[in-house]
């Protein structure tokens, strides 16, 4: 399996301005591929044209050598919302696009017991959502992303808007499941830090939609954040982004 970006534009006819310029960028089977660049440089936009939600003004996205031409099944998308729905249990939020999927129903329990098992809820299956803290919510989206056995998962920004320390943990537990399945991912963040725990390579945005540099992260995992090694990528990817004047995570 791969994932191809050739010459991808895209132009908003309200603007008349480019948001997507001149993508070109190839994801392998198993890879973890993080997307970092300050606000408005179009990280969202080539999420959500590779999930076919948006068509690209030219150029082409070609999965497993066949063109995107809308959302599919082999594209799970995790914004930065939960997106779970309130009048069903856990257990059946998680198995709701496995449902639709036809997927058959011991299967569908087997592989929501074991992404519920690894994200540490195997006792919560029928708790209601509005007994969970936000980053249980945020796990049980997780589980319900994985169970889809899609091809690529699309995440974007899926830890934002929570806590420091909740945040941390999942990307410890995203880290865990993915070194286990090696889902392939495309990940959306403006967390350098972030992005360097998780990804096997970084792409770095510019404004104008461009892609200004990819780094690979040359780690072990798991990863630790107070590594030297992770330090100095973190720094340098830094530099990438922001420039010399300021070493903050935003």
């Amino acid at each position: 399996m791969s994932l191809e970006l050739i010459g991808v534009n895209k132009t908003f006819s309200d603007t008349k301005q480019a948001t997507i310029n001149d993508i070109n960028l190839k994801i392998e089977k198993g890879e973890f591929i993080c997307c970092v660049g300050k606000s408005g440089c179009g990280k969202s936009t080539l999420l959500n044209l590779i999930a076919g939600l948006l068509k690209p003004t030219s150029g082409q996205i070609i999965l497993d050598g066949q063109p995107v031409t809308g959302p599919g099944p082999d594209r799970i998308v995790m914004f930065q919302e939960h997106a779970l729905f309130p009048w069903l249990n856990v257990i059946d939020n998680v198995t709701f696009g496995m449902e639709l999927a036809s997927v058959p129903k011991e299967e569908q329990m087997a592989r929501a017991e074991k992404y519920l098992k690894m994200m540490g809820l195997e006792s919560y299956h029928h708790y209601a959502i509005h007994q969970l803290s936000g980053g249980m919510k945020q796990r049980v989206a997780l589980a319900r992303a994985f169970t889809m056995d899609s091809k690529v998962l699309l995440m974007d920004e899926p830890f934002s808007a929570l806590d420091k320390q909740t945040s941390n943990r999942l990307r410890k537990e995203l880290q865990q499941i993915w070194m286990e399945t090696h889902q392939t991912i495309f990940f959306i963040t403006h967390s350098v830090e972030e992005a360097i725990y998780l990804g096997d390579r970084v792409v770095v945005m510019a404004e104008g939609g461009t892609i200004q540099n990819v780094i690979s992260v040359d780690l072990d995992r798991p990863r630790h954040v107070y590594d030297e090694k992770f330090i100095d990528y973190r720094r340098h990817l830094l530099d990438q982004i922001q420039g010399e004047e300021t070493h903050a995570d935003r």
